[in-house]
């Protein structure tokens, strides 16, 4: 009997997003790759990835032999756990694909270990190199490094730019000896993942992608509800900059115009974002440009109070809250994850508007930390643990291949 590896990751660039899976059969002797497939799939979380990603790795194995035992190795620990029988499927999105995922191979014949993501490195490739096809309009196809190891016949026909996303996932298929194929995959494999140059220090260009879109990230300054540490979001008394407040507008208007590289500026239109947007302004002989989509998260029945104040009038509601990002503040404010959609869409417009440009975005806690967590990839409770201050500045660069770099995070120097 046969042993197959299949090695299964998905992701999705903003959670739900643009996604895309990959995966990898392994001949478990010989260490052989076998096969591989990769979908762009549309919008869908990481994890409706991550199961696409084992179900097509699963039929990859089947195809080439139904009766081999599999064994599978992904870095999601709820997928592992979950089909391995500890974890609950609550969610109705995954229990459908689990239960499809079930079905390839019989039960017994089926293990699932977990192992750190730094080891998925085949997966996660095919994965990036289908996101990356879905952005140009394109499926996933075998690129020219591997070209010559398709064996005829065995692997769909290349598609083209502008071919339709809802075709099959494409698949190449590996026969060669198991020495030479080895050495060739690495070839490959090695080949498709030279380090892109880093970005250069600051906020301007890089040479291999031209001008990146560079948003500078700016938080108002404090206003008579900042340092007593009440929420306070867009469903509140927008309140307007303290004293102290307009002082730390000065200072970083002041900060700016020493650096020279701001050439655009757009607000939140709630009163503390306008004002600060106006000293930068002022400073730097620019315009205001008002956007919506960087308003602050509402938190209901919670403006204005206290943390304190509301766990001990919304001691459940609270609870819930801090458990999900989906969950509403009380009195029907808006959660964290329809925050991150808003800010997901905010985003790409203002890459689309000024693109090659370095615009200075003056926001607020909420949208400014979900830019970050969005460039970095970081999970919604990474906004928990993420300080920033009245007044900060942070730097998010966006390239030309749809990846982004964190520049500056929470920089508060110009202010003492």
């Amino acid at each position: 009997m046969r042993e197959f590896i299949v090695e299964a990751d998905g992701g999705s660039r903003g959670n739900p997003g643009p996604a895309g899976y990959g995966a990898v059969v392994i001949d478990a002797v010989t260490g052989e790759t076998l096969a591989e497939r990769a979908e762009y799939i549309g919008i869908a979380t990481n994890n409706v990835a991550e199961y696409r990603g084992l179900v097509a790795g699963l039929r990859a194995a089947h195809e080439l032999d139904p009766a081999a035992r599999v064994r599978v190795r992904m870095d999601s620990k709820l997928v592992v756990e979950q089909l391995s029988g500890r974890w609950k499927i609550k969610h109705p999105d995954m229990k459908p694909l689990a239960a499809e995922a079930a079905r390839v191979f019989p039960p017994d014949r089926i293990t699932y270990e977990w192992m750190p993501r730094e080891q998925n490195k085949h997966a996660d490739r095919l994965a990036n190199e289908a996101m990356d096809a879905g952005r140009r309009g394109e499926q996933w196809s075998p690129s020219a490094s591997t070209a010559e190891l398709l064996t005829p016949g065995s692997a769909a026909p290349l598609q083209g730019r502008g071919e339709l996303r809802d075709q099959p996932p494409q698949t190449r298929t590996r026969t060669t000896p198991g020495g030479e194929a080895a050495k060739a995959d690495a070839d490959a494999r090695a080949a498709r993942n030279v380090a892109t140059p880093a970005p250069s220090t600051g906020w301007g260009a890089t040479p291999d992608m031209g001008a990146p879109t560079t948003f500078v990230l700016l938080r108002h300054g404090e206003t008579p509800l900042t340092p007593q540490k009440r929420f306070s979001g867009s469903g509140g008394t927008d309140p307007s900059l303290s004293d102290v407040g307009r002082e730390q507008a000065e200072r970083v208007a002041a900060a700016l115009a020493a650096r020279g590289t701001v050439q655009a500026i757009v607000a939140s239109p709630l009163t503390r974002t306008r004002q600060t947007a106006a000293a930068v302004a002022a400073c730097l002989g620019l315009d205001v440009a008002i956007e919506d989509g960087l308003r602050e998260t509402d938190f209901g029945a919670w403006e204005g109070l206290t943390f304190a104040e509301v766990q001990e009038r919304y001691p459940e509601d609270l609870k819930t809250w801090l458990a999900s990002p989906k969950a509403e503040p009380t009195g029907g404010g808006e959660s964290f994850a329809a925050t991150a959609r808003r800010i997901a869409s905010t985003r790409d417009k203002l890459i689309a508007s000024y693109a090659g440009r370095t615009v200075l975005l003056v926001s607020h806690v909420t949208p400014i930390k979900s830019l970050v967590r969005l460039a970095i990839g970081a999970p919604p409770e990474s906004l928990y643990r993420m300080e920033l201050s009245a007044a900060s500045l942070s730097a998010v660069a966006y390239y030309a291949d749809g990846n982004a770099s964190l520049r500056l995070f929470n920089d508060t120097s110009h202010l003492r």
